[in-house]
């Protein structure tokens, strides 16, 4: 999916440099899900307009556009530098010291591994072997 993905983010970045492809999911055979950010938020009406950007890809998908929410996913090695403090949880692709899934608060990355501080411990958690990664939501 890195040849779709880099498609669609230059397709984007076309319309609008400041919009951020965060996620691209395809849950079902031809539905390609966006998750987008932009420094003033996301709207129905930024929502619109990429979708209308993407329309060559409306024949053979339907795209579901939308704002990557409270539990955003971070899947890029900025996310994890942007987001450092926050509470996050993370599923790894293969366990690391017998788990596979932490919730803990991000203490620091390089871009390569990202450290999490989970109860008593620092786990040490490369990002090749993450396979799924959003922030836990601060209460309000």
């Amino acid at each position: 999916m890195t040849d779709l993905q880099n498609q669609i983010e230059s397709r984007i970045a076309e319309l609008d440099p400041t919009v951020e492809l965060v996620a691209l999911e395809q849950p079902g055979g031809d539905t390609l899900r966006l998750f987008i950010d932009h420094p003033d938020g996301v709207d129905l009406g930024l929502c619109e307009r990429v979708t209308a950007q993407l329309a060559e890809l409306l024949e053979q998908y339907s795209l579901e556009v939308s704002s990557p929410g409270d539990d955003r996913p971070l899947t890029k090695p900025e996310h994890f530098r942007r987001y450092q403090g926050r509470m996050v949880r993370v599923r790894t692709s293969e366990a690391i010291g017998g788990r596979s899934n932490f919730t803990g608060t991000i203490s620091d990355t390089d871009g390569e591994v990202v450290e999490v501080a989970v109860e008593d411990d620092v786990v040490s958690i490369p990002l090749q072997r993450i396979h799924r990664s959003n922030l836990v939501p601060e209460p309000r």
